[in-house]
């Protein structure tokens, strides 16, 4: 399995990305070639694929890296694997990957949410190392 950061939006990735995001959410809408090139050319985006050793694109997760008065934050978000069998690790590898950028950037934390149905995702941060907070998280729908 490797790791890579994309850097060109193409057919592929479109395809990856079509085929993954339900798997993570059936509310998303599915992305498409112009919304997911918004987020590799945004500068504060990192998207990161996993590829099997067939080349197939497997997994995927974003690092979210922004400049605060306090520091430079870092967020995990959407992080999928596809869901056929033998897919152990690429959750794990992603995040580690993502967790190596965020250090590069000189972030000092990394913060990711996960919903507690996500039992074995959940697991794997803990295991990395990620501690749950002590924290209220507010969301706020703009119509």
């Amino acid at each position: 399995m490797k790791v890579e950061e994309v850097t060109v939006v193409d057919d592929e990735i479109v395809e990856a990305f079509q085929r993954l995001i339900p798997q993570l959410s059936s509310s998303a809408a599915l992305p498409d070639a112009d919304s997911l090139r918004a987020v590799v050319d945004s500068e504060a985006a990192h998207v990161l694929v996993a590829r099997d050793d067939d080349g197939r694109i497997i997994g995927t997760t974003t690092l979210v890296l922004f400049r605060i008065p306090t520091g430079v934050r870092a967020w995990i978000e959407d992080v999928v694997v596809d869901g056929s069998p033998g897919r152990g690790g690429v959750g794990k590898a992603l995040t580690t990957h993502a967790l190596d950028v965020a250090r590069a950037a000189g972030a000092r934390t990394v913060e990711l949410t996960s919903r507690p149905s996500r039992v074995v995702a959940n697991g794997m941060y803990q295991k990395l190392g990620f501690s749950q907070r002590e924290t209220n998280v507010y969301r706020f729908t703009l119509e």
